[in-house]
Order: structure tokens, then C-alpha cells, then sequence
């Protein structure tokens, strides 16, 4: 059993993928060529924001976002620790400092109620993770950030396609970031990233950085970084894009199966009324997580785990928060394990899952 089978979607989009690709290698623009701004235009039609600009990860994503916005060295970003490394990797080799509100455990999203109290002075950016495919609290976020005259960035690495109170994820913020790393829901095959926003100078501003700083050819205005998407990854991405929401779909209606045939006691991720998720993950907790993954892994189910470490706990970042305790993130790394989730997962095959996961528990 494949935990994300990429060799069937291939196999199902493979004149598509391939024509594609082909048609890069004979124009021979690898980069910058008109895929770019194709897949650009599609995604901006997609998300109803006014800017796309692709990048070369959803890493650089959040990078080019930051520097956009001037985020200097005692600046601070206000986030969570429960997240994939790279949402604080980027702050901090900025020379800012990330600034930790816990996550709530229904949703494993950053607790809005307690975004305000860690707001300073120094407060340069608000930055909501949407976890597992659906989107934070933005509303809430974005009403704070208002109030505190602060931009917001939503790390969508993980929930693109999903939508919140009738918006796209990726659009519900000043800026909206995602990756297109291949095990995502729409992913290319290799790393790959976008920004979103609605604001003209923002987006004229990300544009540049991404290449070198240019505002022309070789006359470079500002700092910038070699942040570029290739047009065969590109390619790639339109030809998935034809059957993007057919997968998110499945996507949907394999997590609701595995909502309503999993034990009632196995604690599973919430998604909220108001908002849909697309399940980059289809995530579940168990206080007997180590138990639970040994014995899926001994029936032949693959499984991950979706953070083990709180971001105040990696060596690297612990330094910088001597003391500080999480508990909902800190809960959330313990138990938290992912399951089998893909669009082509058969009945048969999420079954065995099922069973397996009554039977150990």
C-alpha cells in the first residue's frame, strides 16, 4: 500500500503530463518560458487573487513574502510552533524572531483567541499556518491584524484548493503562500511553490526578488534571491490542474469515509463547518501513537508522522525559546499520526486500514 501513490496518477494523467513536458523540450524555454505565466494566470483565475507569482519552493515562498515586506533583523513574526520547519526556518534566517502561539488540539491550527497577547511592539507580520489542508481561523486573524495595522501571511503549503467561508485558501490574506512539492494535492515533480496577493506593489516587489532583484535586465533595485519556477515543472502543473477538483473530491469523500468507519475513540483532526479541508494529511491521535504505528507497519500500512517535535523543541530552535512550554502543541506532536491519503486510495485498500486500526486499538 502506497501512503501517497503518485505512479497512479501519473499512469492516469500520462498523455497529458507528457504532451506537456514535450512541448517545453522542443521550445526550449526552461525557464521563464510561457508555461510560467500560464500556469500563473490559472491560478490566479483559481484563487480570485489579482497576483500569482510561482517560485521554486513553497520554502521560497515564504522567504520572498517576508523580504517583501522589509522583515529586518529584531523583527518579530508571530506563528506557530506546531508546524513544518521551514515556516520559522525562513524568520529566522532573516534575522527576525518567531513569536509562538499554541495551537488548538481540535483543529492543530494556531488558537486565534490567543494571537493578540503576543503582539509587541516589534510585531512586524502575522503568520497562520493552514495545517493538514484546512485553513486557520483567517477571519479572526486577519480582524487582529487590522486592529495592530499588520500584514498576515497564510503558509498554505498544505491547503491549497481548500476554501474558507466561500474564499481559496491562498487568497484570504495580504499574502498567501503554498508548495507544490509532489506529495501535496496539487503537486509537481520537484519543489515548487507560489504566492498569492491582491496588492500591486507587493506583487511588483516579489516578482523582482524572485529574480535577483531585477527590475530590469541586469539593473538590480533590490535584494533578491534566484527563486524561480521551471517551465517543465510548470507543465506539469497545468496538465494536473485539469483534474484538480475532481481529486480534491475524492480526496473529500475518502476522508469522510475514514470519519465514519474508524472507532469513535480514535481523536481525529476537526475540520470546521465553515471551511473545507483537502486533506493534505488525514491525520488522527492516539496517547499509544508508538503502539499504533508498529502495529500498522507490521499489517503493511504506511504511515508518517506529522510533526514529532514542537518547533521550541527542535535543537536548532530551542535555544531560542530556554523555558517556553506549548501544551497543545507539545500534545499534538506526541500523538498525532497520519494515515493512507491519496485521490486514488481504493475502498478495499482504506478498509484494511480501518480494520487494522479497530483491531489495534
Amino acid at each position: 500500500m502506497e501512503f501517497v501513490d503518485l505512479k497512479a496518477q501519473y499512469q492516469e494523467l500520462k498523455q497529458g503530463i507528457d504532451s506537456r513536458i514535450r512541448r517545453v523540450l522542443e521550445h526550449g524555454q526552461y525557464v521563464l518560458g510561457p508555461e510560467v505565466r500560464e500556469l500563473e494566470e490559472r491560478l490566479e483565475a483559481y484563487t480570485g487573487a489579482r497576483h500569482c507569482i510561482s517560485v521554486a519552493s513553497g520554502t521560497e515562498a515564504l522567504l520572498i513574502a517576508l523580504m517583501a515586506l522589509g522583515v529586518k533583523p529584531g523583527d518579530e513574526i508571530v506563528t506557530t510552533p506546531f508546524t513544518f520547519v521551514a515556516t520559522a526556518e525562513m524568520i529566522v534566517l532573516l534575522g527576525a524572531k518567531p513569536v509562538f502561539v499554541d495551537a488548538e488540539e481540535e483543529t492543530a491550527n494556531i488558537d486565534a483567541a490567543n494571537l493578540e497577547a503576543a503582539i509587541t511592539p516589534r510585531t512586524r507580520a502575522i503568520l497562520p499556518v493552514s495545517l493538514y489542508g484546512q485553513p486557520a481561523d483567517m477571519d479572526e486573524v486577519n480582524a487582529i491584524a487590522r486592529r495592530h495595522r499588520l500584514p498576515v501571511i497564510e503558509d498554505a503549503a498544505q491547503s491549497f484548493g481548500a476554501s474558507y467561508r466561500g474564499r481559496k485558501s491562498g487568497n484570504l490574506s495580504t499574502i498567501g503562500c503554498t508548495s507544490f512539492f509532489p506529495s501535496k494535492p496539487l503537486g509537481c515533480y520537484g519543489d515548487g511553490g507560489a504566492i498569492f496577493t491582491s496588492d500591486d506593489a507587493l506583487a511588483r516587489a516579489m516578482r523582482e526578488i524572485r529574480v535577483h532583484g531585477q527590475e530590469g535586465r541586469y539593473r538590480h533595485t533590490r535584494i533578491g534571491v534566484g527563486g524561480r519556477l521551471d517551465s517543465i515543472q510548470c507543465a506539469i502543473l497545468l496538465a494536473k490542474l485539469e483534474c484538480f477538483d475532481r481529486d480534491v473530491a475524492r480526496r473529500i469523500a475518502i476522508a469522510r469515509r475514514y470519519d465514519a468507519l474508524l472507532p469513535p475513540r480514535l481523536k481525529k483532526i476537526r475540520v470546521r463547518s465553515d471551511r473545507t479541508s483537502v486533506y493534505a494529511q488525514y491525520t488522527v491521535r492516539s496517547e499509544n501513537r508508538a503502539a499504533l504505528e508498529t502495529g500498522l507497519k507490521a499489517a503493511g500500512i504506511p504511515t508518517a508522522v506529522h510533526y514529532p517535535l514542537s518547533l521550541h523543541h527542535q535543537p536548532a530552535y530551542a535555544p531560542l525559546f530556554p523555558g517556553a512550554s506549548f501544551p497543545g502543541s507539545e500534545r499534538l506532536a506526541r500523538e498525532v499520526l497520519s494515515l493512507p491519503m491519496h485521490p486514488y486510495l481504493s475502498e478495499s485498500a482504506q478498509d484494511q486500514v480501518v480494520e487494522a486500526v479497530a483491531r489495534l486499538l
